[in-house]
């Protein structure tokens, strides 16, 4: 007989609750089931993205899996929105902020519903700081679980993923290849469930969340459709009993220590700029003190290790054949890039996980030895200068070009922008600025892997530099800097910059900057007027409450100065 676990639930008990209890008898519970523990199952099932089209019968293993072990599961769900589908349009503007409305809709649900314990299933990318956002607020016993990678599309032996068919598109405009070839491409890219394939943002933050110690060893690198995953969510329900059992909540595994450990796994990986956003809003929730000074520190110390796309070959598919994510971090681990000794939702530490863990096959190319690293430091640099007072964020992998100096080319929106690069008004050398695109002036700082991927297609990704107070996806390579802060929208020195403005760009001296005098930036300043805040409905809110993105551009940080 298992000892009764439950927590919350215990305001079911008397007469009092007796309309309550009517309540959950009318879904399936029966008097044995008010002595059990409810577990909760966080469901991003949908079917407007292949992210999470094959989430609904993940959600059904973890479901099992709790049940088996003794709970009572329930299995709710909560939106999202599909980066991919969104690029480009209006509709990205929404992205960022779904992923609160992820974050406050589970909190709302397991709070409501007195849950005990939950696990969360997620599979774009805003899914998975969202869930983890809701675990930090909920505080009650939980984890997440990625709904895994799609598997790599192929034509004429070629590996494709969404990203070739960004590039296709510049390739298109430079008159490179026929319509015929990039809708081969477009057919192709994308064949069947899971979340884009290379070290984007879903794959970034399902392997920074696995070593921060939230989700079960091996579930960011199992594939979406694969018996692996379909037992990282059995096991998932099963594992949220383990920790009602041994009393092991969020706030125990999410150490300063264990985020410090997530941000060396990124770094290792190649992974994300948007990694840097959430894992601050994550530790905000949790009340960690985590900045930006946090990642240049450990972008100091920890080499960057694996050939993965957007900036090298292979997929996350491919890592998975080679030990996937626990292999890399016994690496790191072995070699004192990790600390062994933060709790995980195995109940074990991340030492003890490791244990088990396969190391790397010797014959392998996609994650380089230590003494042989793709970069000695990682690759997301962190870069501040008087065009970027609060810091900005460049992905250096993959870029040959380490200082760039040019003429501002200055633009307000990403569409007016990308007419110009289609009309060729883009030229070598130039700086191209995207301004107004931060949280609070998208709103919802858009990401703009559409402009940045035309750029590489057209041949001019490592020679225009592309600037913004947006975001970049995971999938994004080339000559970029984003997340520039202050954003213009509140008056941050990219509003003051003016077409023909000498910038440069410099990832060794960490320097972002302007040829702009103090005293001319201050005559602009007082010349500027802050154009009006969005005020209408979800972005309207967001726009209002959003902080700054060097912070993770949280929406309750009531005490930003």
């Amino acid at each position: 007989m298992k000892k009764d676990l439950r927590i919350k639930s215990h305001v079911f008990d008397d007469s009092k609750r007796a309309p309550n209890r009517a309540m959950l008898r009318a879904v399936g519970l029966e008097d044995e089931d008010f002595k059990k523990p409810m577990i909760g199952v966080a469901s991003t099932w949908s079917e407007v993205t292949p992210c999470n089209m094959h989430i609904n019968d993940l959600a059904v293993r973890a479901k099992e899996g709790a049940r088996d072990a003794g709970g009572v599961p329930l299995i709710f769900n909560t939106i999202t929105v599909s980066d991919g589908i969104s690029m480009g349009t209006q509709g990205m503007r929404y992205s960022l902020p779904s992923r609160d409305l992820i974050a406050d809709s589970i909190e709302t649900v397991v709070g409501a519903e007195n849950l005990d314990g939950f696990v969360t299933i997620g599979g774009c990318d805003k899914n998975m700081p969202g869930c983890m956002i809701a675990i930090a607020q909920s505080e009650v016993p939980s984890l997440f679980v990625y709904g895994g990678t799609i598997a790599p599309g192929y034509r004429n032996g070629e590996k494709l993923d969404i990203v070739s068919v960004f590039e296709g598109v510049g390739k298109h405009n430079n008159g490179d290849i026929s319509d015929e070839e990039l809708h081969g491409i477009e057919c192709h890219a994308c064949p069947g469930a899971g979340s884009c394939g290379g070290m984007y943002t879903a794959n970034t933050m399902a392997s920074a969340i696995e070593a921060l110690g939230m989700s079960l060893p091996g579930s960011s690198s199992n594939p979406a459709e694969s018996k692996y995953k379909e037992e990282d969510c059995r096991k998932a329900g099963e594992a949220v009993y383990t920790l009602l059992e041994k009393g092991i909540y969020p706030k125990d595994i999410m150490t300063k220590q264990a985020f410090e450990n997530a941000i060396t796994v990124v770094m290792a990986l190649g992974g994300s700029t948007n990694a840097v956003l959430h894992l601050l809003a994550i530790a905000h929730a949790i009340n960690v003190d985590l900045t930006i000074d946090d990642f240049d520190r450990i972008q100091k110390e920890v080499p960057h290790l694996a050939d993965l796309k957007p900036s090298g070959k292979y997929v996350m598919e491919d890592l998975h054949k080679i030990g996937g994510t626990p292999a890399v971090m016994k690496m790191l681990y072995d070699a004192g890039y990790l600390h062994g000794d933060c709790l995980t939702v195995t109940g074990k530490t991340v030492a003890e996980n490791l244990e088990d863990a396969t190391p790397l096959p010797e014959d392998q190319e996609i994650i380089l030895p230590l003494d042989k690293p793709y970069r000695k430091t990682g690759p997301l640099v962190v870069l501040k200068g008087n065009l970027a007072p609060r810091g900005a964020l460049a992905k250096a992998s993959g870029v040959k070009v380490k200082r760039h100096t040019g003429p501002a080319r200055v633009f307000d929106t990403e569409d007016e922008a990308t007419k110009a690069v289609m009309d060729n008004e883009i030229k070598e050398g130039d700086v191209l600025v995207i301004r107004y695109e931060g949280p609070k002036g998208g709103p919802g700082m858009p990401e703009m892997l559409s402009i940045s991927a035309i750029l590489v297609g057209k041949g001019l990704g490592q020679k225009v530099a592309l600037l913004t107070d947006g975001r970049f996806s995971g999938g994004t390579h080339g000559l970029v800097v984003g997340h520039i802060a202050p954003e213009a929208q509140v008056g941050g020195p990219i509003a003051l910059l003016q077409e023909g403005d000498i910038v440069t760009i410099d990832s060794e001296v960490q320097e972002i900057t302007m040829d702009v005098s103090e005293e001319e930036l201050e005559q602009r300043r007082n010349n500027w007027t802050a154009p009006p805040l969005y005020s209408k409905g979800v972005l309207g809110k967001y726009a209002h409450n959003v902080s700054c993105s060097s912070i993770g551009a949280v929406t309750d940080n009531f005490d930003e100065e």
